[in-house]
């Protein structure tokens, strides 16, 4: 049997459908979803926003308008809305409006049935992503963290800059056999050092990232797990064991937080994350380090600059 995923678009169930098997995810959406939301809030809305809220969006000015999403029957709505909600919240542009569109508004942009918006709605508040304010209307809070972009700007020193300004904490290192799918790196070797580490945001100390270096032997018997601690590995390599990095090899994917992942960054199981793999060759052109880092999907966006000549 294969997957089965519907768009804003596409057939849907009536609303009755939606809200009496929205628990098990098993209901599809209802059918009069449009494509997007209206640009503007009720005109009913006051205009004069909540002491808390900033003044400089009036019920006039333009919703905070949501990215689209594509439901999966197999996992309940209100989670998969509050997900992709949460998402556009943290990815917004600096310039967004913090008003977000009604209720109704925002069930009908996402296809599902007022009650499972206000569910997900309410997941948010939780959160301290947005307030709710009775016949005043519901605000992003200009506290919520917009996504920190993972660029790929392709220099050593980039790449470094990148990976610094967070608190590490070494989980663990040891020689592991080298793992089947690092194989194709580590032809000549039987065994590397893995180095597990997580990084906290410096200001908050929430989980950010956590990172799993597979280094060659030689080079891992020259790495103080102190350095670890104050600089990225991509620093320490260079600059503290002196390996003549020639190139980084940069890979990111999309995926879905496993067990461990979910566990360290403290995120829903199966939720988004950025997986980012490094691999670092030396001047002889072999491979000294292969970084796998997972990045919270929900504070990181992916990032690409390219140069004309």
């Amino acid at each position: 049997m294969t997957d089965s995923h519907e768009t804003a678009t596409g057939e849907f169930a009536t609303r009755a459908d939606v809200d009496a098997g929205e628990g098990s995810g098993a209901a599809s959406a209802p059918s009069t979803a449009p494509s997007s939301v209206p640009s503007t809030a009720p005109s009913s809305a006051p205009s004069a926003a909540p002491s808390s809220v900033p003044s400089a969006t009036p019920s006039s000015a333009p919703s905070f308008a949501p990215d689209s999403l594509v439901l999966n029957r197999k996992l309940p709505l209100w989670y998969q809305v509050s997900q992709s909600l949460r998402a556009s919240i943290l990815g917004r542009p600096q310039d967004a409006s913090l008003r977000l569109p009604t209720e109704e508004q925002l069930a009908t942009h996402y296809g599902v049935s007022v009650l499972t918006m206000r569910q997900a709605l309410k997941e948010l508040e939780t959160e301290g992503l947005i307030s709710r304010h009775r016949r005043r209307g519901t605000f992003i809070e200009p506290r919520a963290r917009r996504a920190t972009p993972v660029r790929l700007l392709g220099s050593v020193d980039a790449i470094v800059a990148q990976q610094s300004g967070d608190a590490t904490t070494v989980l663990g290192h040891g020689a592991v056999p080298v793992p089947g799918d690092l194989a194709e790196f580590f032809p000549d070797c039987g065994e590397v050092v893995s180095f597990r580490r997580l990084r906290r945001d410096g200001e908050s100390g929430e989980p950010t990232n956590w990172a799993e270096n597979a280094v060659r032997p030689e080079v891992a018997a020259r790495i103080d797990l102190a350095d670890l601690e104050r600089w990225p590995m991509t620093k320490v390599l260079h600059d503290i064991v002196g390996v003549k990095i020639s190139r980084i090899t940069d890979t990111v994917e999309a995926r879905l937080a496993d067990p461990v992942t979910a566990d360290l960054l403290q995120v829903p199981l199966l939720s988004p994350i950025l997986h980012y793999t490094g691999v670092t060759y030396d001047e002889r052109g072999r491979v000294v380090d292969v970084a796998r880092i997972r990045y919270r999907g929900d504070r990181f966006s992916f990032s690409l600059t390219v140069e004309a000549r």
